[in-house]
């Protein structure tokens, strides 16, 4: 059985061309991957089931829970094409788009997306590769927008439209969309990724498809999201900071302020945040990143994320498990600050006024009060562990489950060491258990101290109202076998 890491924060790398095989993605894993992002915006619906049927198999090889990402496309934005195939923009210039299915020229390109013309104004702005070249609009109609060129640039065919100022009124999935998100929940994947979420019902329509059979990340990339989003956070399971596209669609200076708000308002509410796009870019062709890449990484555990991702560094780059091994060192060493727990883990949150929440944060003071080895919480659905990662307490978390599926999932979530493991039906298996599990994975020797919340009557999803303190005496391991991970 492969070691439980010793990092609370966890790592998500995208796979692709550079770890599409067996020893590749063994190899992310082994250096630090606790979830594999699958990017469905490329490649066939059968590629994507040989990935997740190798990501199963090596999580049967490693006897440890590896979850799975589904990266849905979401709606993409693209000007047609040109005459010569690029033109030459410069500041000043007036540029049109319309809807005459026709090469573009000099000053004008077919844009087949009629719902933007509804949604854009006089004054919005239109960003295009990249936010590369920059246009507000002067006139528009239903059927063409024209625009004044802001900067200089070339603009050549098929590339990206954002709309920072604007809200387009479009289903939260396209077609492609819903049948990818079909395709990837029949295939037991553990999380999907909702692209562009402008407005909470976006995740209701994504819930018709998904139910509880995955979590919905909502990304977060249009600056729309953020006038509700904390309803979003609310409806959502995860969040995503999608920095790539937000960095387009706002000005760069905001970024790491959203990047705060974002998180904290992830923390409070319990649910994962994951900070994305660009961590180790220069890792795409150099064997280490820059100093300012390892002070990004860092400042996102600082902040309390749970988790970071790497994308194009492990997906297409020449150093992919480098870039993993990279990120699990600064990850460590950042954790290992003393100063970690009052610069960053420790927001002041309160817990909620429910029971569950109250022992949930009593195992984190008890824990520290009694200079615990570890902190053993039962979970059925999840709910229960994931209390226990947003309180972030600096004690070990080791969350037993009977359910592949919620092993899987609480891999996104900060500090949990899942292990699966048969159920139990009294409360002094759940002690002896508790022992036993926390000596056999190491996370606690002989003589410490465990705290062990749980739920009673045993197996009630949510109901956590037990907490209780007991000694490691050593000689509790015996031969039970451990229960093999496979589709349930």
């Amino acid at each position: 059985m492969t070691p439980l890491r010793q990092r609370k924060t966890r790592i998500i790398a995208t796979l692709g061309p550079a770890s599409d095989n067996f020893d590749n993605i063994e190899k992310l894993f082994l250096a630090g991957a606790d979830l594999f992002r699958i990017n469905f915006s490329h490649g066939k619906q059968e590629e994507k089931a040989e990935l997740i049927k190798t990501i199963r198999a090596i999580e049967e090889k490693h006897k440890r829970p590896i979850g799975i990402m589904a990266d849905l496309q979401g709606p993409k934005f693209r000007i047609s094409t040109f005459k010569d195939g690029e033109i030459d923009l410069k500041e000043g210039d007036h540029f049109s788009f319309d809807l005459i299915d026709e090469p573009g020229t000099q000053s004008r390109v077919y844009l087949p997306h009629p719902e933007i013309f509804s949604a854009l104004k006089e004054g919005s702005h239109v960003l295009l590769n990249d936010g590369k070249l920059k246009l507000r609009v002067l006139e528009r109609s239903d059927n063409s927008a024209k625009c004044l060129v802001l900067n200089n640039g070339i603009l050549s065919d098929r590339k990206g439209v954002n709309l920072p100022d604007a809200l387009i009124p479009l289903a939260a999935l396209t077609e492609k969309d819903i049948s990818d998100v079909q395709f990837a929940i029949k295939h037991g994947v553990d999380w999907v990724a909702l692209s562009f979420v402008q407005r909470p019902d976006d995740i209701k329509e994504c819930r018709k498809y998904v139910g509880n059979k995955a979590g919905i990340i909502a990304k977060i990339e249009k600056p729309a999201a953020l006038d509700t989003i904390e309803e979003i956070t609310s409806r959502a399971d995860a969040l995503m900071v999608a920095r790539g596209d937000l960095g387009v669609e706002m000005p760069l200076e905001d970024v790491p302020v959203i990047q705060r708000r974002l998180i904290r308002i992830a923390r409070t509410q319990g649910k994962p945040v994951v900070v994305a796009t660009q961590m180790l870019e220069s890792m795409i062709t150099a064997p280490v990143p820059t100093r300012a890449e390892v002070s990004d990484v860092a400042t996102a555990v600082y902040t309390g994320a749970d988790g970071v991702m790497l994308s194009a560094e492990s997906a297409v780059g020449d150093y992919p498990s480098e870039a993993v091994s990279v990120m699990d060192r600064i990850a460590k060493q950042v954790e290992s600050d003393p100063n970690a727990q009052s610069t960053n883990i420790d927001l002041g949150l309160a817990p909620n006024a429910t029971p569950e929440d109250a022992i949930t944060a009593a195992a984190r003071h008890t824990a520290k009060t009694v200079k615990a080895g570890a902190i053993v919480t039962y979970t059925s659905s999840g709910s229960t562990a994931l209390r226990t990662s947003r309180e972030r307490p600096s004690t070990p978390i080791l969350a037993l489950t009977p359910s592949t599926k919620t092993a899987r999932r609480l891999t996104l979530a900060w500090g949990l060491n899942t292990v699966r493991t048969k159920d139990v039906h009294s409360f002094e298996e759940m002690v002896a258990k508790a022992r036993r599990m926390v000596l056999r994975n190491k996370i606690a020797k002989a003589g410490d101290r465990i705290v062990i919340t749980a739920g009673v009557p045993f197996g009630t999803p949510g109901a956590t109202n037990v907490l209780h303190i007991t000694w490691l005496y050593g000689n509790e391991l015996d031969d039970e076998k451990g229960v093999k991970f496979k589709a349930e």
